[in-house]
């Protein structure tokens, strides 16, 4: 069995971070809780110092190091909260810090890393490419590494979000929580397991980055090498050894969720609780509304919100994914007569139904179409799937012969992924 955390050192950790991190309460959600059928409350660290949770961890070992001797310069490697975390903390002590970020980190997360002072190097594609470089770094300059989840006093930073929960909901049966690395839910589990075991404890990944699921469910490390994911804050390759074995013995289940379904939520969260999420802290909400495994009707849940660094440039692709998944955009095709009158017709059908036209685009040079035939490529605004379903129906009732390209299908609005 695994060494815990001790619950002391997460009180040591709460008492450094005390006057240094925002107190963000646990926020009730009417939306969510209809949605599940459970009683349920958001924690939004993507409100915390630097736009998430890591800087909890970051600082404690920074200070935790300072306050045992003198400490120069650190080096760490992040895909970027990480990293903002380590530029915070080690600002605060007056330390030099180096900062390796992959290459494929967000320009936001480069440029807020920047900000504190720290000196920044982009190297390699995704973040295990980025730690082999700051390792390099730290054999080079003797600077002290300050990993990004592997590290106790780094799941003890973590896992105050723990005591936090525990303080505002004391009645709460189940936590969801991100996993990437696993310093997070580590700590969370460390921290809840010993006040209160009957708390069940769930971590989620995105199903294009799975590695602690995988490991979870084979209690055998297992590596990803291909990572394929919109959720960047979580695409790491191995997790961490620490964090597995305490994983493994505390955490009591782990799900995975679909990209599609990712997107789904930050829109979600945008337009009910006004809230920019990142996908990497998305999941454990993205888990309670999608899951098919998991029964929460009636339960207590905390859903863990844990960045919000995202990049605005980024955000309208995340949007319109969450359209589609939502069912309030659909994309789809059909043929039509390409003469003169052919697209007023079809325009006043969808107009007829309410539905808004935003991108429509001619292919007349597919091998198999008459000379004057022309394929229509069409993407469409609609109030849901009802409402797609409808205007699917009326095209068709007047001789459209349409072919869904969307990812949720008015005729099929249960195709989320979920494992």
């Amino acid at each position: 069995m695994a060494t815990i955390i001790a619950l002391k050192d997460i009180e040591a950790a709460a008492a450094r971070l005390k006057t240094i991190i925002h107190d963000i309460p646990l926020s009730s959600s009417k939306t969510f809780s209809q949605s599940t059928g459970a009683e349920l409350y958001l924690k939004f660290e993507n409100l915390q110092k630097t736009g998430s949770f890591k800087v909890r961890g970051a600082y404690n070992k920074i200070m935790k190091l300072c306050e045992q001797g003198s400490l120069s310069a650190v080096v760490a490697s992040s895909a970027g909260n990480h990293a903002q975390g380590v530029a915070f903390a080690a600002n605060a002590a007056g330390v030099g810090a180096t900062i390796v970020m992959p290459r494929s980190a967000p320009i936001a997360k480069v440029q807020a890393t920047q900000g504190y002072g720290c000196k920044v190097e982009l190297h390699g594609v995704i973040y295990d490419d980025a730690y082999d470089r700051a390792m390099a770094i730290q054999e080079e300059t003797g600077a002290v590494f300050i990993h990004p989840f592997d590290d106790d006093d780094i799941i003890a930073g973590q896992g105050t979000i723990g005591l936090e929960i525990l303080r505002d909901l004391p009645g709460v049966d189940i936590i969801f929580v991100p996993a990437g690395g696993g310093g997070l839910l580590a700590g969370i589990a460390s921290c809840v397991k010993q006040v209160n075991p009957r708390v069940r404890i769930v971590g989620v990944q995105a199903a294009g980055a799975q590695n602690i699921a995988r490991s979870f469910r084979s209690q055998t490390m297992v590596i990803d090498e291909k990572l394929h994911t919109i959720a960047d804050g979580i695409a790491v390759k191995k997790p961490g050894a620490r964090t597995m074995e305490i994983i493994n013995t505390y955490v009591d289940d782990m799900l995975t969720v679909s990209d599609s379904d990712i997107a789904a939520t930050i829109l979600m969260l945008l337009e009910r609780s006004k809230q920019v999420v990142e996908p990497a802290g998305a999941v454990s909400l993205a888990a309670a509304l999608h899951n098919r495994k998991l029964n929460i009707e009636g339960k207590k849940i905390v859903c863990l919100l844990s960045g919000g660094n995202i990049d605005v440039s980024f955000i309208h692709r995340i949007v319109e994914k969450g359209l589609l998944t939502r069912g309030r955009s659909m994309k789809f095709q059909t043929v039509m007569r390409d003469v003169p009158g052919s697209l007023e017709k079809f325009a006043a059908i969808v107009a007829d139904n309410n539905a808004n036209i935003t991108m429509v685009q001619h292919d007349r040079l597919k091998a198999d179409l008459d000379i004057d035939e022309a394929i229509l490529h069409v993407v469409c605004e609609v109030g849901g799937f009802e409402h797609g379903r409808q205007v699917v129906s009326d095209l068709e009732r007047e001789g459209y012969r349409v072919l869904m390209e969307s990812e949720a299908d008015p005729a099929n609005e249960d195709q989320n992924e979920n494992s």
